[in-house]
């Protein structure tokens, strides 16, 4: 059901309501579900960052920083992109630090897109990018993944190109279906965004969170730098989402535009964090290495409860998400099942139709997360197992 018109709104976010998480949170509050909905962890990261933060804090490092992001951080991360992929940045003309991946891509999109222009992107979709899309009046022209193996058809995407598209908006490692898109299709994309003189924007927040396959930055691809704006998170990959780092490394003419809106929009973030994540990604790749096997581990163990269970399970390739297809349990509307779960069963979770342009696409789908400690899965899959059968009787 979409949410009544408010005549305050304007025209552009007409139908964009309270979000699917703020609901089925709220739902796991007022009946004490195990939430295994929102994609955020019930544990720290390390303490040796966040130390680092505290220190920053004492150190005086409290006020405004400047728009860009603070020299060290820059550094840092123009460090890591060259480390892991070889992908060269100049921390100082390439290379932007915001309030977290979303407002990254919000500022990349408003200083990319004209009223009317298009952009190519996938479903199901993080539900920021419909909205950002809309609030710079722009058009979204949507290809779908098909599950269960979430490959899409080439030349669907191919169809979606018209002359009127300006972007390509593209998630790996995928949320919310945990793909990671294969080396042959980010050379299809490739191709296409050269052929169609396309600006690629790659959302890479999962891109430490790969248990199958590789992780390949569309911008290592030959002919991609030049075109990509690359993002990522801090709170990803440390685990600390609440500090609300991202940052974009993108050639210097789209640095700059993503720079005039981005000063306007929150201008500058974090300061003492910044400071801290700068020293994060210092770390050695035990560390990434570590973070890895222990998401592994846990995406292992959440899998392998909701198979018991009985739901039919789609094992993701990366991030720390699985989908599950609802009709092995006789479910048909994974709207209605996830609006049900926190009261009935004690257990929370998101509706995979809420990703979807055409909610019929993925009314069969539910998301769990993983991102738990294992106290908190094994409760909730505990949980499960003891009323999803009475959920289905009712």
């Amino acid at each position: 059901m979409s949410p009544a018109r408010n005549p305050r709104l304007t025209a552009r976010l007409q139908g964009f309501g309270t979000t699917i998480f703020a609901e089925m949170t709220a739902l796991a509050i007022q009946h004490d579900a195990v939430n295994l909905g929102q994609g955020f962890p019930d544990f720290e990261g390390p303490s040796e960052i966040r130390d680092a933060a505290i220190e920053a804090m004492r150190a005086g490092h409290n006020q405004y920083s400047r728009s860009i992001g603070i020299p060290a951080l820059n550094a840092a991360i123009a460090a890591h992109q060259q480390r892991r992929y070889g992908l060269g940045y100049d921390p100082e003309a390439e290379i932007t630090v915001c309030n977290g991946a979303t407002e990254v891509i919000a500022s990349t999109l408003q200083a990319l897109l004209d009223v009317g222009d298009e952009v190519v992107m996938f479903e199901p979709l993080y539900d920021s990018y419909l909205a950002t899309v809309a609030m710079a009046g722009a058009v979204p022209r949507v290809v779908t993944l098909r599950d269960p193996d979430f490959d899409y058809d080439p030349a669907a995407l191919e169809a979606a190109i018209t002359p009127k598209t300006r972007v390509l908006l593209l998630n790996t490692p995928h949320n919310p279906t945990g793909k990671v898109f294969s080396r042959a299709e980010l050379e299809h994309v490739a191709r296409l965004c050269q052929e169609h003189d396309l600006v690629a924007v790659t959302d890479e927040v999962y891109e430490h969170l790969v248990f199958d396959g590789e992780h390949v930055p569309l911008a290592s691809l030959p002919g991609m730098r030049e075109r990509t704006v690359v993002i990522s998170s801090a709170g990803k990959t440390f685990s600390f989402t609440g500090w609300k780092i991202g940052w974009a490394c993108a050639p210097a003419p789209l640095t700059q535009a993503i720079r005039t809106a981005h000063q306007f929009i929150t201008f500058c973030n974090g300061t003492p964090f910044q400071h801290a994540v700068a020293k994060a990604l210092a770390l050695g790749d035990d560390y990434f290495d570590q973070f890895r096997r222990d998401y592994r581990a846990r995406r292992d163990r959440l899998c392998a409860g909701l198979a018991e269970v009985g739901f039919s399970v789609l094992t993701p390739a990366g991030t720390y998400f699985v989908c599950v297809d609802i009709r092995s349990l006789g479910f048909s509307d994974d709207m209605e099942l996830c609006r049900r779960l926190p009261e009935a069963v004690g257990v929370a979770a998101i509706p995979n139709s809420a990703f979807y342009v055409n909610k019929e696409r993925g009314r069969h789908l539910v998301r769990f997360a993983f991102c738990k400690s294992d106290p908190v899965l094994d409760e909730g899959i505990a949980r499960l197992h003891a009323n999803i059968g009475r959920l289905r009787k009712a």
